[in-house]
């Protein structure tokens, strides 16, 4: 019973997931009423979220069981595995959205390296004033991030092999290829020779919350909670592009709720960490999710494409391409003492509010 009260939301999950599939038409394909619209995505994205959620959850558990960093690693991988499955699955599934996968990765940017760091650094500094991290560590993740995102989301703007902020079949190849060869060098890094750069002093456990188990029934109970969030994130489109076409809310607002489905259990995390005065955990975290993300799910996303013929437009452009390129620089700036404090939590976060007024008013 106790493990049942625990994992409750896989039964959730696969019971709204048993319902879509069973009452598809009742249920999807009249959003008119704008209560009923309103209740399928609040139960559908409470579900999902639920479920991303357990998938920390039993992230953080193996995260103890197999220490820093690869804890933190498994948490990352799995919430991008989350989230190339859920962009891929709409795209292909969903309406013609060539522009999907650059306002997701946007998004992700904007809600982890200023929502995300502005919170951690905020409720850190207000409660320990300042908080230290391993200053060699964050270099390494800046010193692929950076690139990373500038090659693949502003230089398809500048590029003139194509018509429009897109590249060439050559552009594309390349981007893949030096995208997951740095990932993998860094990999190397992180788990090999240079270990000691993420992490700080003495490791200390930290607790997480349900009833552990053995290594392998947490990776079994991680997977079952990530089938049906790929499935029920196609279910979810479906509300969000009726709302956007008939409210004329921004395009960018899908992959905005993408982002947030699965930044949001990683943000709890980070900003829990902070307050524990374990700052570089959060670091691991927000810095090693931004990595993992723009680096294996431009890949991905620019092979299914190719191989779906569905287009891929990659350049951000306008407001929020401008607010891209600061916001980089700003988290150069921040990560660079190994020191951190309540100011510096305080210019991301209104960054971050910038973004979501550029998002409607740009």
């Amino acid at each position: 019973m106790k493990f049942v009260r625990e994992e409750w939301p896989l039964g959730f999950s696969l019971c709204t997931c048993l319902a879509v599939v069973l009452f598809h038409h009742a249920l999807l394909d009249d959003f008119s009423n704008p209560v009923w619209l309103i209740f399928v995505f609040l139960w559908l994205f409470s579900t999902i979220l639920a479920s991303v959620l357990a998938v920390v959850r039993h992230a953080d558990h193996l995260a103890v069981k197999l220490g820093e960093p690869y804890g933190t690693l498994i948490l990352t991988l799995s919430v991008t595995l989350i989230e190339a499955a859920s962009i891929s699955t709409v795209m292909l599934h969903g309406a013609n959205n060539p522009t999907l996968v650059r306002d997701t990765l946007n998004a992700v940017l904007m809600i982890i390296l200023n929502g995300m760091v502005g919170i951690s650094l905020l409720v850190g500094g207000w409660r320990h004033r300042e908080q230290s991290y391993n200053l060699q560590g964050a270099n390494a993740y800046l010193g692929i991030i950076i690139p990373i995102a500038v090659l693949g989301l502003v230089m398809p703007n500048y590029t003139t092999t194509t018509a429009g902020p897109t590249l060439s079949g050559a552009q594309e190849v390349f981007l893949i290829v030096m995208s997951l060869g740095l990932y993998g060098a860094f990999l190397a890094v992180q788990a090999g020779r240079h270990r000691h750069f993420f992490v700080m002093g003495e490791e200390e456990g930290h607790d997480v919350h349900g009833t552990s188990h053995s290594l392998g029934i947490h990776a079994l109970l991680l997977a079952a909670y990530m089938l049906p969030v790929v499935f029920l994130a196609e279910q979810l489109a479906l509300p969000i592009d009726y709302a956007i076409e008939t409210v004329h809310a921004p395009a960018a607002l899908g992959g905005l709720v993408i982002a947030l489905l699965v930044a949001a259990p990683e943000g709890i995390g980070a900003a829990r960490a902070a307050l524990d005065n374990r700052l570089q955990r959060s670091v691991n975290i927000f810095l090693g999710s931004v990595l993992s993300t723009i680096s294996l799910t431009i890949p991905v996303m620019l092979v299914i494409g190719t191989l779906t013929g569905h287009k891929i437009i990659l350049g951000i452009q306008n407001a929020q391409l401008v607010l891209l390129l600061l916001t980089l620089f700003v988290s150069a700036i921040t990560f660079t003492s190994g020191r951190t404090n309540i100011l510096q939590g305080l210019v991301h976060a209104l960054l971050f509010l910038a973004y979501i007024v550029l998002l409607f008013e740009g």
